[in-house]
């Protein structure tokens, strides 16, 4: 075992941790796991969620997070004995709302590894291939629970590890060493049964090193599992490895003679306005940096949209490599998607490949498989470079492409041919839109430096209505080029209107016309697929998850229409069950959306979608908070299905990932005059904005509600929507605004006899005062919202209450006074399971053990405190208790843990945009560093009201 620091760590294998050479107990199997989740990122955060979500899946326990909380800090004593709850570590520190795992090259075989395959990779070095696969001593986090380790993590470690396998092969077949790897790469292969790329090569390295025999019983072996196991035969690559060990030593070396006749270069013209795609073009490159000599056949998919320039790409790439194949370069339209529809048959091109390396036509067999077989023939042996552009999918490539020989076969298509990469061993490039400065730069070629000069705001807008799509951009240029006296500024109002975006981009040739080469695509699907499409422009966000698809359609099994839209090129899964559409394309769904959907079923479909957010969200902010008193929703549209969120961290994911979308819908809902509906989604977003710091949103979105509420003339609906806005506008810092709203609040509620939201308003009102310092009328109000809460038999409110007039006594001088109130609410907090409220009553707490000089107790309020905030995801309170701990320590003079924890709460603020917090905590550590910056005795931060 190789110790390359004080502390290794092991996940290619057992979850093993060493110390000075002794190992670590770890403990319990789920300290082990949650260990094994921060290996799989080595050096990298790992998001609460991911983590609780990598423990249970979909159904973790109500404690979920406690119990990763508890297991961090198990595994943080394991690593440092001695460590304190209070003290950070050296090794698990909190990063990016989530913990992460400080390790490097020489402290984790993980990075080791791919250090060591970099360098190998880089100049091809055998024995740092040996050095790289001997840190595998078994399949990633091996020693943890089977279900655990089924995580798509740790099937990409594992993919990793085959991946190096199949190189130091390549390597040492190149350096005619096949011995030094061939251990190492069985075993790989036997880890990996399946893998035809990986079974090949170590066919080769079996007879490369005389071991005919041994090799070909391998290949018995491999298909009869693939038979067994799949229901396949041999792919390429494996039945060519058999053949090559079939053949006689003397021919296996021999090269294919010359052709008498001049090779064959059918490649279209480079473009000579190529631009941009500079790390897409190296990684292309990067696939050639062996030995060109080498019996290798190297096959890429190139994969993307319409119009986002892959076939450009691939002539390019093509033109620069060219000459490293002498004996021709093919090139072929497969036509999966063209004009005509007429996508060509696999057999059809094979045979004009054939025809193409000069095979006489009455020699081209009549059926798919001879003529592949004998395309094999051709190819094996030769060094070609094979160009398969605008291919439909892997079936009509697969027959086309070389067994053997030294070929790089490119395909372009808009599907991502995944079978290709998963049984053929291509290698994949997505192809994206364009940069901003990538676009900038072909406007400025196709149009020169003055002109693009002269209205760089009209030139972003161009490429921001672009959204990057090269042919859109292309299309621009060539209308400015030909148009050269209307200003840029005209073309930019043009794009301006979504409407007519299409119609801008339209050039009336086929091949080039934007909304033509999008329909392609569309009329290639099937009808259900078709609808769904359509449907995609009824929703207002820039991505949708399938769960809201499934709700749009009114489907319940809509995963097979986004992977078809997928395959299609019309949708992209850049997420995991997120699915996103080019702006244009949305446009070109919009724009089908009204021609082909009649008005019924598009009110339907957005009656279905609105009540899928609608319920989500509503169920989303009552996990947030469990307390909040809910609002009645009418039943959902038949056949939307709100997703079953089951916890907290599942709601906040959701609210972070649908934010946008939820105000997109706000809007439109607004505009539309839906005053119920926009009032109640406007109420499901208000505890989300609160702590996120979504301050602006929200008092923008409270306004739009108390608009609704005044039109929907229900009085107590607009006596929430007063007492929502008043909240809204103390912590946007307004608060004589914010009392003019609680006072219509106020009379609302005793009109309507309402005692808790009386006393909600009390409360609100307090907090208002409690903001700008003054803490008498802070308890006066808290004071009665304490009475009314008690009236009413509300516990929750009384528990706030309780935390308020705490604070407000120990302000006033009154600490034991305050520290009573305080404990009080916290054992309601608890007893009601308010995590958020036990967080603010921990918060409060520490406060006053601070102010009393109790150092180590109030440290470990604040810190219990912060633990809490990043379960319920607060980042703003989290921030804002980690400052006041700052304090804390730098008060009882440890001044290291303080610039830590300052450091922290910095980065989270960043995160959220608070100048004057940032501004605070900057001072602070100018101050620590003998900086004077003006202001930095301020130490005390005041925490929002629960």
């Amino acid at each position: 075992m190789r110790f390359m620091a004080n502390m290794w760590f092991t996940v290619l294998g057992p979850v093993r941790v060493w110390r000075s050479g002794v190992e670590v107990d770890l403990g319990a199997p789920q300290q082990r796991s949650v260990l094994a989740l921060l290996l799989a990122k080595a050096g990298q955060p790992v998001g609460l969620a991911e983590i609780v979500d990598g423990l249970w899946g979909e159904d973790p326990p109500v404690s979920a997070v406690n119990a990763v909380h508890r297991s961090i800090g198990l595994l943080r004593r394991a690593l440092e004995p001695g460590l304190t709850s209070r003290d950070p570590g050296r090794w698990l520190v909190r990063s990016g709302g989530g913990y992460r795992l400080d390790v490097d090259a020489g402290t984790v075989d993980l990075l080791t590894f791919r250090a060591l395959l970099g360098q190998a990779r880089t100049g091809g070095a055998v024995p740092l291939f040996e050095q790289a696969l001997d840190l595998w001593q078994g399949p990633a986090a091996g020693t943890v629970p089977l279900e655990i380790r089924g995580r798509p993590e740790f099937a990409a470690l594992d993919r990793e590890y085959e991946a190096a396998a199949r190189d130091a092969a390549d390597a040492a077949l190149a350096a005619g060493a096949p011995g030094a790897v061939l251990r190492a790469v069985e075993l790989a292969a036997d880890r990996a049964p399946l893998d035809e790329a990986l079974q090949a090569r170590v066919i080769l390295l079996l007879a490369a090193t005389g071991q005919q025999a041994a090799a070909l019983h391998r290949f018995d072996k491999v298909r009869a599992s693939l038979r067994d196991d799949l229901g396949i035969d041999p792919g390429a690559e494996l039945a060519a490895a058999r053949d090559r060990v079939l053949q006689p030593a003397t021919e296996r070396t021999a090269t294919r003679p010359a052709p008498t006749e001049r090779p064959v270069a059918q490649l279209p013209l480079d473009p000579s306005s190529f631009t941009g795609r500079r790390s897409e073009l190296a990684a292309a490159l990067s696939l050639l940096a062996g030995d060109a000599s080498s019996s290798t056949v190297v096959i890429c998919a190139i994969s993307g949209m319409a119009g986002v320039g892959k076939t450009t790409l691939a002539v390019h790439w093509a033109h620069q490599v060219a000459d490293r194949y002498p004996d021709g370069q093919l090139y072929l339209n497969l036509r999966g998607f063209s004009p005509a529809g007429q996508v060509m048959d696999p057999a059809e091109a094979a045979a004009r490949l054939l025809e193409s390396l000069g095979v006489q036509p009455h020699r081209i067999p009549a059926g798919l498989d001879a003529r592949a077989g004998l395309l094999r023939s051709e190819l094996a042996g030769r060094r070609m470079l094979v160009l398969l552009d605008n291919a439909r999918d892997t079936a009509q490539v697969r027959p086309l492409l070389p067994g053997a020989g030294t070929c790089l076969v490119m395909v372009t298509s808009r599907d991502r041919l995944a079978g290709l990469i998963a049984s053929d061993g291509a290698t994949p490039i997505t192809l994206g839109g364009f940069t901003p400065a990538e676009a900038r730069q072909l406007l400025t070629r196709r149009l020169g430096t003055a002109r693009i000069a002269a209205d760089p705001d009209s030139v972003d807008e161009i490429i921001n209505r672009c959204d990057g799509l090269p042919l859109a951009l292309a299309i621009v240029a060539a209308r400015a080029a030909t148009h050269p006296h209307p200003p840029m500024r005209d073309l930019a109002a043009e794009l301006r209107d979504e409407s007519g975006r299409l119609d801008v981009l339209s050039t009336g040739d086929p091949d080039s016309d934007v909304r033509a080469v999008f329909s392609w695509s569309y009329h290639a699907l099937t009808a259900a697929a078709a609808r769904l499409f359509r449907l995609l422009g009824v929703h207002p966000g820039t991505d949708i998850p399938a769960a809201a698809a499934a709700s749009l359609a009114g489907a319940g099994r809509v995963r097979p229409l986004l992977g078809e839209l997928v395959r299609a090129g019309l949708v992209a899964e850049h997420t995991p069950g997120r699915f996103a559409l080019h702006d244009l394309l949305r446009s070109y769904a919009t724009e089908l959306l009204h021609i082909v959907e009649p008005d019924a079923d598009r009110s339907a479909a957005a009656a279905r979608l609105r009540d899928h957010y609608l319920h989500t969200a509503h169920r989303a902010a009552l996990l947030l908070a469990p307390g909040r008193d809910p609002v009645t929703l009418a039943a959902p549209e038949p056949g939307a299905t709100p997703e079953p969120l089951a916890d907290q961290v599942r709601a906040l994911s959701w609210f972070t990932a649908e934010y946008r979308v939820l105000q997109a819908l706000l809007a439109r809902l607004a505009a539309a005059g839906s005053d119920l509906h926009t009032w109640q989604l406007a109420w499901t977003l208000d505890t989300f904005q609160r702590r996120q710091g979504h301050t602006h949103d929200q008092v923008a979105d409270r306004r739009t509600a108390l608009a609704a509420a005044k039109r929907l003339a229900d009085p107590a609906v607009l006596a929430d929507s007063h007492r929502d806005l008043g909240h809204a506008l103390t912590g946007a810092d307004r608060q004589e605004e914010a009392r003019a709203h609680f006072t219509c609040a106020l009379d609302g509620y005793e009109d309507l006899g309402d005692l808790v939201g009386q006393a909600h308003v009390e409360r609100g009102i307090g907090y208002s005062y409690q903001c700008g310092g003054q803490h008498d009328k802070l308890l006066k109000h808290c004071l009665r919202a304490e009475e009314l809460y008690r009236a009413a038999g509300n516990r929750l409110g009384l528990a706030k209450a309780l935390n308020e007039i705490g604070f407000a006594h120990a302000c006033l001088g009154e600490p034991q006074v305050g520290e009573a109130h305080c404990e009080q609410a916290l054992r309601l907090f608890r007893a009601l399971g308010d995590r958020h409220g036990e967080a603010a009553c921990l918060d409060r707490l520490g406060a006053i053990r601070h102010g009393l000089h109790d150092h180590p107790q109030a440290a470990r309020y604040y810190q219990q405190a912060v633990d809490l905030y990043v379960g319920v995801g607060d980042p703003g309170e989290e921030a804002a208790s980690m400052i006041r701990l700052g304090d804390v320590h730098h008060g009882a003079g440890d001044t290291v843990a303080a610039g830590r924890v300052w450091r922290s709460a910095l980065g989270i603020l960043g995160r959220l945009g608070s100048s004057a917090q940032t501004e605070l905590v900057r001072s602070k550590l100018d101050q620590l560093a003998g900086v004077s910056r003006g202001g930095g005795a301020a130490s005390r931060v005041t925490p929002r009201t629960a």
